[in-house]
């Protein structure tokens, strides 16, 4: 069987499928990763992404405040770092916005696309889900282009434009008002405006996945219900686990359910668990209410960060970011969750699944199956 994290001398992995043996074996079914000593994986582990093609509906392919990064080409110890994750869909997008969105949002695109070709050694980007499936094939990571806003289409024709230049999902809003509805952290939720409702049924029609994960209550509801056909929640948690503002309620999650749509879980500490220790068990709590609350077929992953986290940041910049956010936030001392805070995080994740008795089907369908029959829904 093919795996998407081959050996080289550099690779971050240093076992998988097809190659595992050749790996320290700790016991007789745990495998050793090279450059993360003390961490092992078990073989059903391994196994499990290796056959899975997993996409994280809100991954970054770098935070960074840095305009320059996107010139940027990978060392090899990066590249290893990328093909070793065991992620293939990378769903690259930041919280854009403010009087000149629209061309900060051309810039992203420009910018980040540019990126992609430079190391086309390393990525391919997503026009549709076959782009994916080649990516998991041809052991690549797939970039999906999106903006964590939809302030950039200032006019309705502005969907098509943005989908043209390679933009293929959109937030409505981040944490702010705009034009089309309200986001989490608003005194008031006035819901989706009626040039809302304009600009979500033109995304439907120029097949642009639409996400609410920013949104406040009500103008996630109204999208969910204006909409046609099924949307995202492609990163947040469930209120009834963590009282945050900007995770989801689960009236909220249960109509998203009902149109077919899927809600990405996140690693951001926060949106996690109020108090510490806060795990990469406790985020799965996120994926077992989810899945109780509806069905295993509506939640997947939405991890709302980097490889490394947040927690690797440059000081300054990671002081600067936390800036950009109101008291609402909560920040702790940390951003990133425990053992889910290093590129083999979904490795992590997949041994928590087991441990709570998933089956292989169904930890298959969290880590990108079910985002991956919904993004060929909206996209066609």
């Amino acid at each position: 069987m093919k795996t998407s994290f081959p050996l080289t001398r550099r690779a971050l992995v240093a076992g998988a499928v097809g190659t595992a043996l050749s790996a320290p074996m700790i016991g007789r079914s745990a495998f050793a990763f090279a450059a993360t000593p003390g961490r092992s994986y078990s073989r059903r582990a391994v196994d499990i992404v290796a056959s899975s093609l997993v996409i994280d509906m809100l991954a970054p392919l770098k935070i960074t405040t840095s305009p320059d990064y996107v010139a940027h080409r990978l060392t090899d110890a990066e590249a290893a770092e990328f093909r070793g994750s065991g992620i293939t869909g990378f769903h690259n997008a930041y919280g854009l916005g403010g009087p000149d969105a629209r061309a900060q949002g051309l810039e992203f695109l420009a910018g980040w696309q540019g990126f992609a070709g430079r190391n086309s050694h390393v990525f391919t980007l997503v026009d549709t889900v076959d782009d994916l499936d080649r990516a998991k094939a041809d052991r690549k990571c797939a970039v999906i282009m999106g903006i964590q806003n939809a302030e950039q289409f200032e006019r309705v024709e502005d969907v098509a434009t943005f989908r043209r230049l390679g933009l293929r999902c959109a937030q409505l809003t981040y944490n702010s008002q705009n034009m089309i509805g309200s986001g989490s952290t608003e005194r008031v939720d006035g819901g989706v405006s009626d040039y809302g409702a304009a600009i979500i049924a033109e995304m439907e029609k120029q097949k642009m996945l639409i996400d609410v994960s920013h949104c406040g209550d009500k103008t996630t509801l109204d999208a969910i219900e204006i909409a046609k056909g099924p949307i995202a929640i492609t990163h947040s948690n469930a209120r009834a686990l963590v009282d945050h503002p900007r995770v989801k309620t689960d009236a909220a999650i249960k109509a998203l359910a009902a149109k077919g749509g899927v809600m990405g879980i996140t690693g951001v500490r926060m949106f996690v668990r109020s108090t510490d220790p806060t795990n990469v068990g406790h985020m799965a709590d996120h994926i077992d209410h989810v899945a109780k609350l509806t069905a295993i077929e509506h939640v997947g992953i939405g991890s709302d960060a980097d490889l490394n986290g947040y927690d690797d940041m440059k000081p300054d910049e990671y002081a600067l970011l936390k800036q950009g956010y109101k008291a609402s936030y909560g920040f702790r001392d940390k951003i990133d969750i425990d053992g889910f805070d290093h590129p083999l995080k979904v490795f992590d994740l997949t041994e928590e699944l087991i441990r709570r008795g998933y089956s292989n089907e169904n930890i298959t369908a969290v880590l990108g199956g079910n985002f991956r029959r919904l993004l060929a829904q909206v996209w066609g």
